[in-house]
């Protein structure tokens, strides 16, 4: 299944980059450490293998097969493919920017096509195009990536007393794909999803109507609508990358204002300069390529201090293009006592 899978995304990959005219780098990165295509298949082959340890080890469930009919496949592959001459143009061009929208319902930040994608985040056909879009761009490899949020949140659940009596939030949950994956693990698990696009929650809500105890709300995260202490458990997927620095520092006061002394913050982001020395010029070229405004501050951030003293590390593991970060809040007594 998953052959026939990254045959199928990483197919659609090779195309979209043989139709597409490369952005030079600027000079500064042209000797920068970059990974051949051996070693990105190399990398998410292992990224596979993994994942089906952790389902042979019982971390969570064989995933099911969300493909659909194959003419809803290929209808999605033809959507991807008439959008790539509006985004290839916007890259040759440079227009990445803000977006018309009403200015008192979302932030600046948030006004930007990021990915040169058309609409950016804000319409219908952004929101059903996306997730095969990001598939594309990972060869396939995406949805195990986000699964392995599922390992340090089974011994969160452990911890926490199981699934029944715990709540979790998914800060900026798009489409409504990590809790999917959630509520086929959890079907007692209450969730809410906080996302600032009412289309991608609009897909997310169609995604999960087969579950109970799900909710799903219209906000910003940094400055979310919960009770202090509400969650004990808080995801946040490929986030942290697309906010500027002063919002990060925003949002992970709210993570810990939201977030239960003793409860589990998982983060799903990008790979950090670094953490794979070999694809650091990949790293570095990524948001000229794909307008990313705020990710070369992200690739240079200290995400244990911008979540601060509030929060220990408990585990960390890096999972192709991403790295999956598990902290605890600490309670009260141990914050105190650290000061």
């Amino acid at each position: 299944m998953q052959t026939a899978r990254v045959s199928w995304y990483f197919g659609q990959k090779l195309l979209a980059a043989r139709l597409s005219r490369p952005v030079p780098p600027p000079e500064r990165l042209r000797d920068r450490p970059m990974p051949d295509r051996r070693r990105i298949l190399a990398d998410l082959r292992a990224l596979l293998e993994q994942d089906w340890h952790n389902i042979a080890a019982g971390h969570y469930a064989m995933p099911a097969d969300d493909w659909g009919s194959p003419i809803a496949e290929l209808r999605r592959a033809v959507d991807f493919f008439a959008d790539l001459g509006s985004v290839e143009a916007r890259r040759q061009a440079g227009l990445g920017g803000r977006l018309p929208a009403p200015a008192a319902k979302y932030p600046r930040y948030y006004l930007q096509n990021f990915h040169f994608q058309t609409d950016g985040y804000l319409s219908e056909a952004s929101a059903e195009r996306y997730d095969h879009q990001v598939e594309v761009l990972f060869g396939g490899g995406a949805a195990a990536m986000r699964r392995q949020a599922l390992v340090p949140l089974r011994a969160a659940l452990l911890r926490s007393g199981g699934a029944a009596s715990a709540r979790l939030l998914d800060v900026a949950c798009g489409t409504g794909a990590l809790l999917r994956e959630v509520k086929r693990n959890y079907p007692r698990l209450s969730v809410t999803g906080l996302d600032l696009s009412a289309p991608y929650l609009a897909v997310a809500q169609r995604r999960l109507a087969d579950w109970s105890r799900v909710e799903l709300t219209e906000g910003a995260a940094e400055a979310m609508p919960f009770d202090d202490g509400g969650f004990d458990i808080v995801t946040c997927i490929y986030l942290f990358h697309e906010l500027p620095p002063r919002t990060r520092r925003q949002v992970a006061a709210e993570l810990a204002r939201v977030l239960k002394p003793g409860g589990t913050l998982i983060l799903v982001d990008s790979l950090q300069t670094g953490d794979a020395p070999d694809y650091d010029g990949l790293l570095a070229r990524f948001p000229l390529a794909f307008h990313e405004p705020y990710y070369a501050s992200y690739l240079a951030e200290d995400l244990d201090g911008v979540l601060g003293p509030g929060f220990v590390r408990d585990d960390s593991a890096l999972a192709y293009f991403s790295k999956v970060v598990a902290y605890r809040r600490k309670s009260c007594g141990e914050v105190e006592h650290n000061i």
